[in-house]
């Protein structure tokens, strides 16, 4: 019932299938959403293996990375380690289906934050001489397609005046590229493995 849809995945059902089969979180079903705290962030991050938050990992992923990551990049203000754990998400999920994360950012003017999140991600790969770049840089052209005007934080909207105005000249080349006031670079990125 479940598979036809007939039936919805409650997370008690979820528990139960993820204690008989190992599935992988890019496989794990689209959730109902629902408001989560940095806290909450914090502990999914670490169920998925983000080294950072370690200390609080809880068992299995219960989020599926994409849907995760979007509903992270949905908030006004997000914690900064956990926002520093996005590009992460993108460069250790970079297989999932984050085409899916595109149309649902469309959908909430999101693109340039998840567009700012992969650039991060791709840079990280080359970086490292990861796999993953083609496939990350594939993506990254297409939010680039539909990158906004209108300048954006990267989940940091309680910044002051004088913040806003110091990050307009002194925001990375990445944040800029995607009209984002920020100062996050690669090379902050500590806990990518």
């Amino acid at each position: 019932m479940v598979e036809n849809g007939e039936r919805s995945l409650t997370p008690e059902m979820l528990d139960r299938l993820r204690s008989y089969y190992d599935v992988d979180p890019e496989n794990l079903p689209v959730r109902e959403p629902h408001p989560m705290s940095d806290s909450d962030y914090a502990r999914e991050l670490a169920n998925l293996g983000y080294p950072g938050f370690a200390h609080r990992k809880e068992g299995k992923p219960f989020w599926n990375p994409t849907q995760l990551a979007l509903s992270a990049l949905s908030c006004d203000v997000l914690d900064r380690r956990v926002a520093e754990a996005l590009p992460w998400l993108v460069l250790r999920y970079w297989h999932a289906d984050w085409t899916w994360a595109l149309t649902e950012a469309k959908g909430s003017d999101l693109q340039n934050r998840l567009g700012f999140a992969v650039t991060l991600a791709r840079r990280l790969a080359e970086k490292m001489n990861l796999s993953s770049p083609n496939r990350l840089r594939e993506f990254e052209s297409q939010v680039e397609r539909s990158r906004l005007v209108r300048e954006d934080t990267f989940c940091n909207e309680t910044m002051t005046v004088a913040e806003r105005n110091w990050l307009r000249t002194h925001s990375s080349p990445e944040a800029r590229h995607w009209n984002l006031l920020s100062d996050m670079r690669p090379e902050h990125l500590i806990h990518v493995d």
